[in-house]
C-alpha cells in the first residue's frame, strides 16, 4: 500500500514551484514511498529512557567572554572614511 499518492507528489511539486512531468510524478511517488517506508523503521526503535537532544555531540558555547573594552575614538575611525559629515559616514543616497 502506497503511503503517498501521485496527486500528493504533484501538490508538493506545485507548492515548491517545480514543474514535473507525468513519468517523473510516477518515479517520485515510488521514491518518496520508499523513503517513508525506511523512515518508519524508526518507530520500531525502543526510545524509552533516551533523553531528547538537539545534537549528538555535547557542545558548549565556545565564544569569548563578553567583556567591555576600549574602542577606537570616533575621529580616528572617520579618518579612514572617504567622506563624512557631522561625525557620521556619508554614503550615496539609495532612495529616490
Amino acid at each position: 500500500m502506497s503511503r503517498i499518492s501521485k496527486e500528493d507528489v504533484k501538490h508538493v511539486a506545485h507548492l515548491a514551484r517545480l514543474s514535473i512531468k507525468e513519468e517523473e510524478a510516477d518515479l517520485f511517488t515510488k521514491q518518496l514511498d520508499d523513503i517513508i517506508t525506511y523512515a518508519e523503521q524508526l518507530n520500531e526503535l525502543d526510545t524509552e529512557g533516551v533523553e531528547p537532544t538537539t545534537h549528538v555531540l555535547d557542545l558548549h558555547n565556545v565564544m569569548r567572554k563578553d567583556e567591555p573594552k576600549r574602542w577606537v575614538e570616533k575621529e580616528d575611525v572617520l579618518k579612514n572614511a572617504p567622506d563624512h559629515k557631522d561625525g557620521q559616514f556619508k554614503v550615496p543616497s539609495i532612495l529616490e
